[in-house]
């Protein structure tokens, strides 16, 4: 699914001023339709809008539907057929076909259920927002669809009318060591969808100068990612080479929930870092979560390279898992 960054949150805000408010968002596509299922688009009762169904070339008549729908109270169903001259007009090859439901909040949407998916929003809490279309009956749940969770996969049950529509957390990336490989890292992370944070506690190598416009924190790692969290949508990716700097942070990884744990070093070095783990008391299952020698073997040499292998292991895990 595409990230509905502060669509939600918005609509409600837009409701709560009194203002009215309608979700719009893709319950369908044919061909290619311009945004994928589960993008969103808010509109409140004075016209404003946020977020978008396509690539402009329905919103119009998206928002008069969702105008009159607020004045009437229902939910709508709408579908648009995207003309190949459209198409060419936002940049695709040829036409394809959208299937837009239009909620009004309140009325349609019940307010308590906006409000609770706004607030597993905002603490990260994976959700996901359940439309029986028949019935009309609408449900926030937490568990029950693990690979649309995993996938980010929003869309119809095979009953054609459950719409589930999955709400996860940003990923985040969390590098410890603000290294070379960090410098190419970081930028290709944020390319694919990443928020990436940069663990180092010397200041030289953690700065303002070798990573322009990214979070740094000059901590020691393991404090780091304890005031960061690692959850579920958390990649963890060990750089330093020093283990007084990764060990730490990564025992707390191992007895944490994140997705996916790396770290730098070649098979000699893993296996020391293997004996200091079982000196600790980590289990074998627990240690094989490590993902080291970090990346996938794609035989890469140099910084960029192995930033591609490591991005390509991290890909491979959310989807498919471990």
């Amino acid at each position: 699914m595409e990230r509905t960054d502060g669509i939600p949150e918005q609509a409600l805000a837009w409701h709560r001023a009194g203002k009215g408010a309608v979700l719009a968002t893709v319950v369908e596509t044919w061909g290619s339709a311009p945004r994928r299922v589960g993008s969103q688009l808010a509109i409140s009762g004075e016209g404003l809008i946020e977020g978008s169904v396509s690539g402009g070339c329905v919103e119009g008549a998206v928002i008069v539907e969702a105008l009159d729908a607020l004045e009437d109270g229902d939910a709508r169903e709408l579908e648009f057929g995207v003309s190949d001259g459209d198409a060419f007009a936002v940049g695709l090859a040829c036409g394809g076909t959208i299937r837009v439901l239009v909620e009004p909040v309140g009325k349609v949407m019940p307010e308590g259920l906006l409000t609770e998916l706004c607030a597993a929003r905002a603490a990260r809490e994976p959700v996901a927002y359940v439309v029986d279309l028949d019935s009309g009956r609408r449900t926030v749940v937490r568990a029950g669809y693990e690979t649309r969770f995993r996938m980010d996969r929003s869309g119809f049950e095979e009953d054609g009318r459950t719409f589930v529509a999955i709400h996860n957390p940003p990923l985040r990336l969390i590098v410890v060591g603000a290294v070379h490989i960090a410098q190419a890292l970081v930028p290709m992370a944020r390319i694919a969808g990443y928020d990436p944070i940069i663990v180092d506690p010397r200041e030289t190598f953690g700065s303002e100068a070798r990573f322009p416009g990214e979070r740094i924190l000059n901590d020691w790692p393991d404090d780091a990612v304890e005031t960061l969290g690692l959850d579920g949508r958390t990649a963890l990716v060990l750089l330093t080479h020093d283990p007084k700097l990764d060990d730490p942070a990564l025992e707390k990884a191992l007895a944490s929930g994140c997705f996916y744990i790396g770290a730098l070093g070649s098979t000699r070095t893993h296996g020391k870092r293997i004996t200091r783990l079982e000196a600790q008391g980590f289990t074998e299952e627990q240690i094989g979560r490590i993902h080291g020698p970090i990346g996938l073997d794609i035989g890469a040499a140099g910084p960029a390279e192995i930033a591609v292998s490591i991005i390509a292991e991290m890909t491979r895990v959310l989807r498919k898992g471990a």
